[in-house]
């Protein structure tokens, strides 16, 4: 008896967790089309295949649910930067890191487009969330960079202008995905695009920092 009530809670718990993450993926879209003000909770819930009582059970409010897809976003956005190590070899850590930020902005461009919107409006919904977790990983990371320099294995630069220029260089694939369509005819989702995206953004990032 114990093992099936373990087995119906699993069962439960799973079923919760995929019900949320489909009301989470149903908001970035509509939140990504429509902004948090042209996004009505009717739209999302019908997009997830809920109710609007049930996605309220679980996200009280528009406004919660808006931070809870941001927060997702940051997760997401900011994987890749975590695994930064100080005993890796920075130009190898560097060029990884611009090629994963290239595949997040691939794999998911309206998590990208999203957090410009945010940006472009003040953050007033996530400020805590760029002061808070955010500013500590890029001033631990900063430090990690700053150690290269001083170690004489990256050239003299500013750490924060280096991950300012990456974010800026690998989301303009998303953000302004329409305009590279435009000129280019292709989008990241080639593979062969992708290949020469992620070849030639390192080329030219790392030939700036590389040692002379």
């Amino acid at each position: 008896m114990a093992q099936d009530a373990v087995k119906k809670s699993g069962k439960r718990s799973q079923a919760v967790s995929a019900k949320k993450q489909a009301i989470l993926s149903a908001a970035l879209n509509t939140f990504s089309q429509y902004g948090i003000h042209g996004t009505r909770l009717d739209q999302v819930a019908e997009l997830a295949g809920v109710s609007k009582t049930n996605l309220l059970y679980y996200f009280p409010s528009k406004e919660a649910l808006y931070v809870a897809v941001m927060q997702q976003i940051l997760d997401i956005w900011l994987a890749p930067l975590r695994a930064f190590r100080e005993d890796l070899a920075p130009l190898v850590a560097i060029s990884e890191y611009i090629r994963l930020k290239l595949e997040v902005s691939r794999d998911y461009p309206q998590a990208s487009k999203l957090f410009c919107l945010e940006m472009l409006q003040g953050a007033p919904l996530v400020m805590d969330e760029l002061t808070g977790d955010l500013k500590t990983l890029v001033a631990d990371k900063s430090a990690v960079i700053a150690a290269w320099v001083n170690s004489g294995k990256l050239a003299p630069i500013d750490p924060h202008h280096l991950i300012f220029m990456i974010w800026a260089t690998t989301q303009h694939y998303a953000d302004f995905a329409t305009q590279v369509e435009a000129v280019t005819g292709k989008t990241l989702r080639d593979a062969a695009f992708f290949q020469q995206t992620v070849e030639n953004v390192q080329r030219i990032i790392i030939d700036g920092i590389r040692v002379r």
